[in-house]
C-alpha cells in the first residue's frame, strides 16, 4: 500500500501542503508546521497509508515543497 512520508522536523511552515490537499494535511497553530492527519509517528518522521487515488495529487505536494521533506513510496 502506498504511503506519504513526512520529515516534520525540517518543515517551514510555508503551508502549500496544505493547500493543495486539506483533506491529508493541517498547519499546526503551535508551531506554525505541517502535520499530517491520521501518520503515525516512526522514528522522527510521520507516515500515512493512503489509497491509490490519492498517489498523484500526493506527488504532486512532495514537488511541490520547497524543503522536500515529503515523500511518496507506492
Amino acid at each position: 500500500m502506498p504511503n506519504i512520508i513526512h520529515y516534520r522536523d525540517k518543515c517551514i511552515g510555508c503551508g502549500i501542503c496544505y493547500e493543495m490537499m486539506p483533506m491529508v494535511w493541517r498547519m499546526s497553530k503551535k508551531d506554525g508546521k505541517a502535520t499530517l492527519l491520521k501518520s503515525e509517528l516512526k522514528k522522527k518522521t510521520y507516515v500515512l497509508q493512503i489509497d491509490d487515488s490519492l498517489v498523484e495529487d500526493s506527488k504532486k505536494v512532495a514537488e511541490a515543497c520547497p524543503v522536500k521533506i515529503i515523500k511518496v513510496n507506492k
